[in-house]
């Protein structure tokens, strides 16, 4: 089982797919580190040599992921909520940050809420 980063890549999938699973490295991202490394995309994990995995970690560590992405991003929206940003607010209070309507929609963002029978007369 490789470990990157430590993150346990799994192992019946193809290398390019298996680095997806480590945070901060996209589709895009992993082809072009196998580029650089000079692996093949179509290696699966289970058959990368020692030698092609220590190329890989050395190439994963020039970027920013996991825990320093993480502590980053959130340290990122922290500021926007101290200054009082409108998309700091949007933070705060759970709603969508990016201008999308929220009279119909924005469930993922403002959850399940329960409806409230209508009054008769």
């Amino acid at each position: 089982m490789a470990r990157i980063a430590g993150i346990d890549l799994p192992r019946d999938k193809r290398i390019v797919i298996g680095l997806t699973y480590i945070y901060g490295i996209g589709n895009s991202t992993a082809q072009k580190i196998l580029k650089d490394t000079g692996v093949s995309e179509d290696v699966r994990v289970r058959d990368l040599t020692p030698d092609q995995e220590d190329k890989i970690r050395a190439a994963v560590d020039q970027y920013k992921i996991e825990g320093d992405l993480r502590r980053e991003t959130s340290m990122n929206i922290k500021l926007l909520q101290e200054i009082g940003s409108y998309r700091g607010m949007r933070h705060r209070r759970g709603l969508p940050v990016r201008g999308q309507h929220t009279k119909n929609n924005a469930r993922t963002r403002k959850g399940r809420r329960l409806s409230i029978a209508g009054k008769k007369k």
